[in-house]
């Protein structure tokens, strides 16, 4: 027991589904040990006692059943502590769930297993964790859940009669013990020995020995006419059947059916017991047993059970109908089919191998010839699709539920003497409804069909032609001849007919004029047989006659009034029953009727004035009910309300109770305002009241929360504040949370209903400096600046994450910019989108873009009016015509008078800054800083190499620098700027490329003339370098020439690795993660060798502008 109890409780404790332990509980619940010694943290014993107090079997199971649903409740609690995804509303269990009350709450001893589970604070409205508890306590709530699991499935047992150990609770619940324990222990006495023992009284006791037990139960062959051996197996009926191979087990009809349903069983071949003497009720010991009850335990006959269950209570028994034994029928054992041989079970109508149906036996075929002479209906008769023998009272068959076919009734023989006149000359039966009809009549009086006898005796004489007695006399053994018939039925149909489409006609032209079908049917019943138009008439006359209809009506009210019950009788009867007239509805002179009353009760009662007259009284003596039983006694002032309104019901109340609702009128109307809540009134009831009526509040310790934490030192937070937070949750503590929130841009304190946040990250911040901060932004910066003003998320650079952001940032700027902003903000996100274009340009001489869905060099901005070179973006001079970019430059710097006194100044300036992401250039050089961010689209990138600068982490793996920063190959500017002029030179000797090193003719010599961009006062401006320039260096300042020759190495694609020293060759490889392990016994030539061939195998910068 204890193995089973911790392999299961550790189970429930990591999953907390019952499912895991079910065949755990299975077992505990099996043991056989006493409750007192099995449960530990709760007394069964005194459980089961408590809630089994009846003083029938009935009451005790029922108060069982009641037991067991709520232990399968508190099963679920504790499943759900257990769980690891547990319930949001784990710490409380509240009263007033009405699935609480009717189970849990219904029983005693459920309150003490939600203390065991942890349940132990009082609250006004349930049961909760204490506060200072954050966990339950999983191995205890396993444990007593498990308990609870075990005591459910013993007492499911107990209820159903199958517990393997009844002894254990004999003590406890000794009522129902007792009646479901079977009498295993009586001796059966065999035919020989009762013949022995004759009269003399037999004492049933349990044989003392083993041996003579065993004879005793043995199974007996029943014998024709012998009585039953015992009761039934299974529920201790009375016996019906004996299956030889179940070992001669008794069984009883209901329980045969059960037991043998099963695949295995289902040919088991069952003997029927004959009984001697038949049952009688239980009740009134007279009539044979009709049907069992499973539930109240009783036999009654058909009379006694219609009549004690149709108690409300009993409605919804389980009854088995007892079907009396009969000899010949075969159906209730399985039934070989005559086809395939195959062996099917008792219900089965088609056989279950070849699918055709079961056929009637010499038996079955003899009884339905029998059945074919009239009997009466409480005769047996038989099924024809499953040939099962059924009661006569019974319409639906047992086994396959068919209904019985009703057979044709029998036709009296006819009369042979001509001479005499016998029924059968006089009347005829229908042969559709089985109605006697009398001659002459051709067509039946009930269902209004025409004969169809086929003998010409069934005709009227009228129908008839008299045959001549002399040559159409018939002869002997010849057939008569049919004589033809009058077709009354077509003429009947055609007529209906033609009265119909006439109905729908009139009914579709009274629609055209605003008429209801009602109204135009009860204007041709009062104006059927003359020629006036009955929607005429409904506009002329209708009106006289409602008003004739409230006089009549209110006539025979003074009438009933002053106790005229001949008038009562001639006017307030219908269908031979009495109205009922009684009750406070009249008063004064006499009723008030108005004509919208009159009319419905017209319309009810299908045009006929008198049962308008009674139709009326009754609406409206309904009517006043209804008004007195709302608390209006006053009949006059209910007569005139009703009247009014034309008598609705709700009309009528809307001003009965207009003069009671006038003094709540002017308190709402006055112009004195509402006292604001006071969380400090004395009253504190009342201001509970008013918040529960001011707020939508879930309960009223919700309004008592609200208060106390107003009423708390130091509270600045406003009372809506309160409501909203305390509407989220119940927690204290989680509600102080709510309402103290500081914004991190002006430091104030905000309850969380008013702060907000973005997508990107978790800042908040408060509605004021949300909308002022993204206000400056639309309107003073760039659209990638619209970012987070505490920590600046998220990254510009990443295309995937900026679009997502915008379109969440979108619908939140929506209500908190101004409309004017807010049309801004939408024009720079449709430029921002224009940019990712291929064919979006930018112009270079002004700050427009525009898309250009041309394919020639020479494009003009739609702003500037200016042209300019699409690819090379250079303002367009004519010599640039057929052309290319490469062509052009070339012949610039050869004839360019211009070009040539800037010298290689211009070089770097026309070989500028492009930016990578909108391809906007800059006619600047890359010296000083490599951190370059373009004015247009905000977009940071290495001026160098392209590559972008990176402010927070980047997906590039093995980096884990979170600072700005930028990944650089090794041919990059970032790195080659660090070089003397003469290394760089040598590295293009090496390859074969030329520079220069003397300032072409007319440049300028003493100062650098290179633009680049300068930071100025705050402001970035476009200056030149104005630094003084060296000999030997083409006219510009050290730092420009040094980018004039890493242009020409990044033009030819020069590798700057072939002039690495030891240590720089080291830093590159473990830069690009290149193994640097040395090999043993390697010198450091072959190691700086293998090294420097490992590094060039990594390839050089994919974004470095390489143009020559």
């Amino acid at each position: 027991m204890d193995e089973v109890r911790r392999r299961a409780q550790s189970l429930l404790s990591s999953s907390g589904s019952a499912q895991d332990v079910k065949a755990e509980v299975q077992i505990m619940a099996s043991i056989p040990l006493p409750p007192s010694e099995k449960y530990r943290h709760f007394t069964a014993e005194a459980m089961l006692r408590e809630n089994t107090a009846g003083r029938s079997r009935q009451e005790v199971l029922d108060s069982l059943s009641r037991l067991v649903k709520a232990l399968s409740i508190l099963e679920k609690y504790g499943c759900n502590l257990t769980c690891p995804a547990r319930p949001r509303y784990w710490r409380s269990v509240k009263h007033n769930n009405p699935v609480f009350r009717t189970t849990v709450d219904a029983i005693k001893g459920g309150r003490t297993v939600l203390y065991l589970y942890g349940y132990t604070n009082q609250q006004i409205d349930g049961l909760s964790f204490p506060e200072e508890v954050t966990e339950p306590d999983i191995e205890k709530v396993a444990a007593v859940t498990l308990e609870v699991m075990t005591l459910r499935t013993e007492v499911d047992t107990l209820i159903k009669g199958t517990h393997p150990h009844l002894e254990n609770f004999k003590d406890i619940i000794p009522f129902v013990i007792q009646q479901d324990k079977l009498l295993s222990d009586a001796v059966v006495i065999l035919p020989g020995e009762e013949q022995q023992h004759g009269d003399e009284p037999q004492v049933l006791s349990p044989s003392p020995k083993p041996s003579q037990v065993l004879v005793h139960r043995q199974p007996l062959k029943p014998l024709t006419g012998s009585p039953a051996a015992s009761d039934c197996n299974l529920c201790g009926g009375t016996v019906s059947l004996l299956c030889p191979s179940c070992d001669n087990k008794p069984f009883c009809d209901a329980c045969d059916d059960l037991f043998h349903r099963h695949p295995s069983r289902a040919n088991h071949k069952r003997d029927r017991v004959q009984s001697s003497k038949q049952e009688t009720c239980t009740i009134c010991g007279l009539s044979t047993v009709h049907a069992q009850c499973s539930t109240c335990v009783q036999r009654l006959c058909l009379k006694c059970d219609r009549l004690f269950h149709s108690h409300p209570d009993r409605k919804g028994h389980n009854r088995t109908v007892i079907t009396p034994a009969k000899t010949s029928s075969p159906s209730l054992s399985p039934w070989e089919c005559a086809h395939c041989t195959t062996v099917n079970e008792m219900r089965a109508v088609l056989c279950t191998t070849c699918e055709r149906p079961r056929l009637a036996t010499a038996a079955s075929t003899v009884q339905e010839s029998s059945l074919s002479v009239p009997t009466s209906p409480n005769t047996e008769w038989q099924c024809k699709s499953c040939t099962v023998m059924n009661q006569g009272s019974s319409i639906l068959c047992e086994v396959c539920e068919r209904p019985r076919l009703a057979t044709r009734p029998p036709v009296a023989p006819l009369l042979s003497s001509p001479g005499s006149l016998s029924d059968a000359e006089t009347k005829w039966t229908c042969q559709f409804c089985t109605y006697v009809n009398t001659k002459p009549t051709v067509v039946c009086e009930m269902c209004s069909l025409a004969c169809k006898d086929s003998a010409g005796v069934s005709l009227p004489r009228s129908l008839l032609q008299t045959p001549s007695i002399t040559k159409d006399q018939p002869q002997l053994g010849e057939r008569p001849q049919l004589m033809p018939r009058v077709n009354l039925e077509l003429k009947r149909q055609k007529k209906m007919r033609e009265d119909g489409l006439n109905l729908i006609h009139q009914i579709r032209e009274a629609e055209k004029r605003g008429v209801s079908p009602e109204e135009m049917y009860a204007a041709l019943c009062m104006c059927g047989g003359s020629n006036i138009n009955p929607c005429d008439w409904l506009t002329s006359e209708l009106p006289h006659l409602l008003d004739e209809i409230c006089a009549m009506a209110a006539s025979v009210q003074l009438n009933y009034k002053a106790g005229d019950t001949e008038m009562q009788s001639d006017t307030v009867e219908r269908d031979g029953e009495e109205s009922e007239l009684s009750g406070p509805v009249v008063a004064g002179e006499g009723v008030k009727l108005s004509r919208a009353e009159a009319k419905l009760a017209w319309l009810a009662a299908g045009g006929d004035t008198d049962r308008a007259v009674r139709q009326l009284l009754r609406d409206r003596q309904v009517k006043m009910r209804e008004l007195h039983s709302l608390g209006f006694r006053d009949v006059s002032q209910c007569e005139e309300a009703l009247r009014l309104s034309g008598g609705e019901v709700k009309g009528a109340l809307s001003l009965l109770q207009r003069p009671l609702l006038e003094p709540f009128h002017q308190h709402i109307w006055t112009d004195q305002p509402e006292p604001p809540i006071d969380p400090k009134h004395p009253d504190k009831q009342r201001m509970c009241r008013r918040l529960l009526a001011l707020y939508d509040l879930p309960s009223w310790g919700r309004c008592e929360l609200i208060l106390s934490l107003l009423q708390e030192p130091g509270v600045t937070y406003s009372l809506e504040d309160v409501v909203q937070a305390v509407k989220e949750s119940h927690d204290k503590d989680f509600i102080r949370r709510l309402l103290n929130n500081e914004c991190p841009c002006c430091l104030c304190i905000f309850p969380r209903s008013k702060m907000q946040s973005l997508t990107s990250c978790q800042c908040s911040v408060c509605h004021e400096c949300f909308g002022q901060h993204f206000t400056i932004a639309v309107r003073d910066k760039h659209i990638r600046d619209m970012v987070c003003p505490v920590c600046s998320e998220p990254d510009i650079n990443d295309p995937e994450q900026l679009d997502s952001y915008f379109s969440t940032l979108d619908i939140q700027l929506r209500d908190c910019l101004e409309p004017d902003v807010y049309e801004l903000f939408h024009k720079k996100l449709t430029e921002h989108a224009l940019m990712k274009d291929p064919k979006f340009l930018w112009c270079c001489h002004c700050t427009s873009g525009f898309i250009n869905d041309g394919d020639q060099l020479k494009v003009t901005c739609p702003s500037c009016r200016k042209s300019f070179c699409a690819q090379c973006k250079k303002p367009w001079e004519p010599q640039h015509q057929d052309l290319s970019c490469e062509q052009f430059q070339q012949w610039k710097r050869e004839n360019d008078p211009e070009y040539q006194r800037q010298g290689l100044a211009g070089y770097l300036r026309d070989n500028g800054i492009t930016c990578p992401h909108c391809r906007f250039q800059y006619a600047l050089t890359k010296g000083g800083c490599m951190h370059f961010s373009c004015s247009q689209c905000r977009y940071q990138f290495c001026s160098g190499c392209n590559n972008p600068y990176h402010k927070t982490g980047c997906k590039t793996a093995q980096c884990s620098y979170t600072g700005l920063h930028a990944h650089h190959p090794r041919d990059c500017l970032f790195y080659l700027r660090d070089w003397e002029p003469p290394r760089l030179q040598a590295l293009l000797q090496r390859s074969g490329v030329e520079f220069n090193t003397d300032a072409s003719n007319g440049a300028q010599t003493d100062a650098c003339g290179v633009m680049e961009q300068k930071d100025e006062a705050g402001q970035q401006t476009d200056s030149p370098c104005g630094i003084q320039t060296q000999p030997g260096q083409a006219g510009l300042c050290e730092k420009h020439y040094r980018e004039y020759l890493v242009s020409l190495i990044n033009a030819h694609s020069l590798d700057p690795a072939a002039l690495y020293d030891a240590q720089e060759l080291t830093r590159a490889c473990e830069r690009y993660q290149v193994d640097t392990q040395r090999g043993e016994s390697e010198d450091d030539k072959a190691y700086h060798t293998r090294l420097l061939v490992k590094l060039m195998e990594v390839p050089l910068g994919e974004k470095v502008p390489r143009n020559k």
